[in-house]
């Protein structure tokens, strides 16, 4: 999801600012319809492993308690924050164009970009770990 969100942050989202208003709600629609099929399986799968690390018998010995919490966190961070600010601009986008609606979108989102990254460093740090204990296969 780093990826994904960084591109959508960088690219994706400003690019809204350029589809013609007479178009605009149509496009909203296919977008929020095709980024679904992407982003929903991901953010589910990322929220179990996260439940998953929780648990003290299935968390890998080079994960923290404290960072498995940490990451949990930034996860419901995200899942809060798609609800309740981003699912509903979109869901007023899907009316139409509004400039200052897409303008909150891309500054809003940026909560979730920097929970993302925040997620993704935790993530690097365990496969570092993991890496350091002989736990990752080798080449």
């Amino acid at each position: 999801m780093f990826g994904v969100i960084w591109f959508v942050q960088v690219v994706h989202y400003p690019l809204f600012l350029e589809v013609g208003a007479s178009q605009f709600a149509a496009y909203e629609a296919a977008h929020a319809n095709r980024t679904s099929y992407v982003v929903a399986p991901l953010m589910l799968l990322e929220l179990a492993s996260a439940c998953l690390l929780l648990l003290p018998r299935l968390r890998p010995p080079f994960v923290v308690a404290a960072e498995a919490w940490a990451g949990f966190a930034l996860v419901a961070l995200i899942w809060l924050s798609t609800a309740f600010v981003q699912v509903p601009l979109h869901n007023r986008l899907h009316a139409g164009f509004s400039a200052p609606l897409i303008g909150r979108l891309v500054a809003t989102n940026w909560i979730r970009t920097t929970a993302w990254t925040a997620r993704a460093a935790l993530v690097v740090r365990w496969a570092l770990r993991a890496s350091a204990c002989g736990l990752l296969l080798s080449r």
